[in-house]
């Protein structure tokens, strides 16, 4: 018996939370056990909307845009919106002062539909196609960064007025993360290996080029780093290259883009990035880099992408049915997977779920929840914590979940892609409709 069960008076006055490392700051039990964010029900939005949903905090997603501009407010802070990006998400961000990062021509006709000023819109890439270059020029957007010898001709072919390029630098830096998204050390595709022939060629190149304005260096060292070393030292070679264009070529770059990755914790106990201590490591390596070189300090830019929006997302799913296998796993299928979550596939990322409808106080077992499709790696969670009494039909919510599920989502097995609805001021709306049958065979031209 719990004190609930023998003070049921307590209920109005007792609202557990739930880890804030993990959820929304503003979430909690309501009264009737069901889990709220925003002052509004999970479980509500899941009867409205239908499942498999995408769920997104509008509050919380501000919220991470402010603590960045509070630890960095003399940088540029860039959202990176291959995490997610949605014609709302481009109105928060830069809205509470962040420029925005696009890699395709699609996400920069999102940002421009959204009416994002063009002038802080950053294109980058490292595959980037001939008419994806021509509408970022023609758009007028502020800057392009080349990461690759072709580009630079192409680039000043297009540029009828001066452009503003960045030069993608690897600072052949490696940092201990799944080699999927490990971007910072010299033999790999993105970029230019520090200190390198290839790179003075680069400098060079567009130096040449009477249209193009090389005014900084870019760099990204990879996703989900919480050492904040790595960032230092990224600092303190990036300067030297820097100091090494102005003496060769009597040309002074004045920006310094430092990527993102910065990690979060996607459960309880996983290891994130601290920002004021990033800010200070960066603050001190650029001091003394500077000082060592005798350089001009740089504006030095961030750009967060999975750390403003991945705490700020919750997807919601149905259970469909409960297999308990006799001397193995306990398998809670439920109506989404990998179609809509492929980065347990890809990374072997880890989530939580946690029942959305109802506060369970019974007893648990441990529990793998399994997506809906052919596919035996269809996992979302492994070994989580669940109530022994789960029933089909019940709501799981699995936090953590804004960044790069929607961006990588699929139609796999003819199923269309969740909506997305935000919650905002006590209320939800649709951003991002479920996509239809008929929207898979309005495509399909026969």
């Amino acid at each position: 018996m719990t004190l609930l069960d023998m003070f049921p008076s307590l209920g109005s006055t007792m609202v557990p939370r739930l880890a804030p490392s993990v959820w929304p700051t503003d979430t909690h039990y309501d009264t009737d056990g069901r889990i709220t964010v925003g002052g509004v029900a999970l479980s509500d939005i899941a009867d409205q909307y239908g499942t498999a949903t995408y769920v997104l905090a509008e509050d919380e997603v501000r919220a991470r845009c402010r603590a960045y501009r509070k630890y960095f407010p003399d940088a540029e802070v860039i959202y990176a919106g291959k995490a997610l990006l949605t014609r709302a998400v481009a109105e928060w961000v830069t809205s509470e002062g962040l420029s925005l990062d696009v890699c395709s021509a699609g996400e920069l006709a999102i940002a421009l539909a959204a009416g994002v000023d063009p002038k802080r819109i950053i294109l980058h890439g490292n595959g980037k196609p001939f008419h994806e270059m021509q509408a970022a020029v023609r758009a007028g957007v502020g800057r392009i960064v080349i990461d690759s010898l072709t580009e630079i001709p192409l680039l000043a072919a297009l540029a009828t007025t001066p452009q503003r390029v960045l030069l993608r630098i690897s600072p052949d830096i490696d940092i201990d993360s799944h080699p999927a998204v490990r971007t910072g050390v010299a033999d790999q595709k993105f970029g230019f290996p520090v200190g390198s022939d290839l790179a003075a060629e680069a400098v060079e190149r567009v130096l040449r080029q009477p249209n193009l304005r090389l005014v900084g260096f870019h760099c990204h060292l990879g996703s989900q780093i919480h050492d904040t070393f790595p960032f230092g030292e990224a600092v303190r070679r990036l300067v030297s290259a820097m100091a090494r264009v102005r003496d060769d070529h009597d040309h002074l770059l004045t920006e310094l883009d430092l990527g993102g990755g910065h990690a979060v914790a996607y459960r309880c106990g996983d290891a994130e990035m601290n920002l004021p201590e990033l800010a200070d490591i960066v603050e001190d390596a650029l001091d003394a880099a500077c000082a060592r070189y005798g350089f001009p300090r740089p504006t030095i830019a961030v750009e967060p992408g999975r750390a403003i929006v991945a705490r700020a997302g919750i997807t919601l799913y149905r259970v469909l049915s409960i297999k308990r296998i006799d001397d193995g796993h306990t398998y809670v299928t439920v109506d989404g997977g990998m179609s809509d979550n492929p980065r347990v596939a890809l990374y072997g990322a880890r989530y939580d779920a946690v029942v959305a409808n109802r506060h369970t106080v019974g007893p648990e077992m441990t529990a793998t929840v399994a997506g809906r499709y052919c596919e035996a790696g269809d996992i979302l969670a492994a070994d989580v914590r669940l109530p022994a009494d789960l029933r089909p039909g019940e709501v799981l919510a699995m936090p953590c979940t804004g960044a790069y599920h929607h961006s990588l989502a699929s139609t796999y097995n003819g199923v269309g892609r969740p909506p997305i609805v935000a919650i905002g001021g006590g209320r939800c709306r649709e951003l991002l409709r479920r996509e239809t049958v008929d929207d898979l065979l309005r495509r399909d031209v026969g």
